[in-house]
């Protein structure tokens, strides 16, 4: 297993890496999502909707790269005070890159929010195991707008938020 910290940097996602976080995004989305949200929403979840997806998002994303190899083994999206997606590269899965994104995270949110949110569908249970271990508490069900080509669609879901307060007057840039 590789050694998260030693080998990863976090930077600003920039245009060039779309097709690699988009990439990741598709199998970290099927893997803790296939089975547990409804059949139209895996339909319109293909490659290229990720390729979209992640396009418009670029600015609000942040990459873990591997120092190594230059290649993206994790990425999170934070969005106002939403932490919009987090995912790891399943070989990097169990180093600290999860957590190290996630912390990354709050640090915006906490400049201008005392709570930061996300939303996690139900079955997603090593999803929520980790938000749970880094803090975060589970608020209940969430009623999750998910876009797709023709509109949006609802997806259940649960929230979790974690108090900021803390951070807020001394959040490090």
């Amino acid at each position: 297993m590789p050694n998260g910290r030693a080998r990863v940097g976090l930077q600003s996602a920039d245009v060039s890496q779309v097709g690699e976080i988009a990439a990741l995004w598709h199998a970290g989305w099927t893997d803790g999502h296939l089975g547990h949200v409804p059949d139209e929403l895996i339909e319109h979840r293909q490659a290229d909707e990720f390729e979209r997806r992640t396009a418009t998002r670029i600015a609000d994303t942040t990459v873990a790269v591997d120092q190594a190899t230059g290649v993206v083994v994790g990425f999170v999206v934070v969005r106002a005070d939403e932490v919009e997606q987090v995912y790891v590269s399943t070989s990097w899965r169990g180093t600290d890159v999860a957590t190290r994104l996630l912390a990354c995270a709050e640090v915006p949110i906490a400049r201008h929010h005392r709570v930061a949110w996300l939303a996690v569908v139900a079955g997603n249970t090593r999803a929520r195991r980790f938000y749970e271990r880094c803090g975060w508490c589970d608020c209940g069900d969430y009623d999750n707008v998910a876009e797709i080509s023709d509109g949006t669609m609802i997806v259940p879901s649960r929230r979790y938020e974690k108090s900021l307060s803390a951070g807020v007057e001394g959040a490090a840039p």
